[in-house]
């Protein structure tokens, strides 16, 4: 797990006044409104306070401080921004992709170790959850609460209840 993670990469300068164009790498704006500082890089080397940020379309509008003219916005142009996890405080029930990576996921009727989470993908409505199980064999598990039954991030657990085929071969009767 990491301590430092991404928040935005600056893709140009917007005005004359500092302010930067970057492409979101986090929730949005309104998420990274809550910080109060940034980090240009992922050790937590450089720290900087972060002076604004607002939606404009897809992108975001930031503003940090030592930037105050066109000249030092476009000197940042192509440098990512990371803010600490421990900055973060995230609403019941929601975690960072990172914590969850590497979770051992457990069958809730039977205790078994399933396999450990690989990946998590957003294509849609619900999280995906890639799920490796020991021979290598990976599993997508939708992250919706007929299947994920718990998630304990301080265990390092994920709690399920797979349906047939989920892990194991469906059973076809009509193989002769």
């Amino acid at each position: 797990m990491q301590d430092y993670l991404p928040a935005c990469k600056i893709v140009s300068t917007h005005g004359v006044r500092g302010e930067m164009k970057a492409l979101p790498l986090c929730d949005g704006a309104e998420f990274l409104s809550r910080f109060r500082r940034l980090f240009a890089s992922a050790s937590g080397q450089g720290e900087v306070a972060l002076r604004g940020v607002r939606a404009q379309g897809n992108m975001l509008l930031v503003r940090l401080a030592g930037v105050e003219d066109m000249d030092a916005a476009r000197a940042q142009v192509g440098r990512t921004y990371y803010f600490a996890k421990a900055d973060a405080r995230l609403p019941e029930g929601r975690y960072f992709v990172d914590d969850l990576i590497g979770c051992t996921v457990l069958d809730a009727d039977s205790g078994r170790a399933l396999g450990t989470v690989a990946d998590v993908d957003h294509p849609g409505a619900q999280d995906i959850y890639t799920v490796r199980d020991a021979a290598g064999k990976e599993h997508l598990i939708p992250a919706v609460p007929e299947f994920i039954i718990g998630v304990d991030i301080a265990a390092r657990t994920v709690t399920m209840r797979p349906i047939g085929g989920m892990f194991d071969e469906p059973v076809n009767g009509d193989e002769e």
